[in-house]
């Protein structure tokens, strides 16, 4: 848990993911092949960059840190269960927010309504409520991600982090804390009071930023 916490890692993470998301977005931005529209995919491609999508998603969403590997356990397997929509420029920042709500939802004891994450998303909530139901089910609601999971996707991201120049910190299988609940407890329970106190803090200062 507190490898997570670290904003050095943090940072390190949401590079890496970004990088990682749109080298793949791009790929199959250049791949000649059919490809099912759906509610995912904008008219254009956003001006805002992945990166700092995924930035701003980190700043105001205020899940647990574990929320962004477990987000993309379920980009994984949507993926992999929609392969006529495979993940491109048009599609990739409202996969990015969907996927990051439904873990918040899954794994926090708090979190936002879909009208915050719509805002933090830039899109409207009647959208946000649209891509929530279809990510669901596009997923077959397979929501519960066990800790061999959990640990398994930690390792895949960490060899691909150190093949990058220089190193980045990651967190180590040694995060992992078995348990045999619906949500894993992926080291990021928010049970404890003084946490919750603070958590709560933060979504009212994040909630007073969107509201200017």
């Amino acid at each position: 848990m507190a490898e997570l916490e670290n904003p050095n890692v943090m940072t390190n993470l949401i590079t890496f993911l970004s990088s990682l998301l749109k080298r793949v977005s791009e790929s199959n931005d250049n791949k000649q092949q059919p490809q099912r529209i759906s509610v995912f995919h904008g008219l254009s491609r956003p001006t805002i960059s992945i990166h700092n999508y995924l930035e701003r998603i980190f700043k105001y969403a205020n899940c647990s840190p574990s929320c962004f590997i477990v987000a993309y356990v379920y980009l994984d397997r949507f993926t992999q269960r929609q392969p006529s929509l495979p993940m491109n420029s048009f599609n990739v920042h409202r996969l990015l927010i969907t996927s990051v709500m439904v873990a918040a939802k899954f794994m926090d004891d708090m979190y936002y309504n879909n009208a915050y994450y719509a805002k933090v998303g830039g899109i409207s909530t009647i959208e946000m409520n649209f891509l929530e139901l279809d990510f669901l089910f596009g997923m077959s609601f397979h929501l519960n991600v066990t800790p061999n999971t959990f640990q398994a996707y930690c390792a895949h991201l960490h060899r691909e982090m150190l093949l990058m120049q220089p190193p980045l910190d990651f967190p180590n299988s040694s995060l992992l804390k078995s348990s045999s609940s619906s949500k894993a407890h992926l080291l990021c329970s928010n049970n404890d009071e003084s946490h919750n106190s603070h958590h709560q803090h933060q979504k009212q200062q994040q909630q007073q930023e969107l509201a200017v």
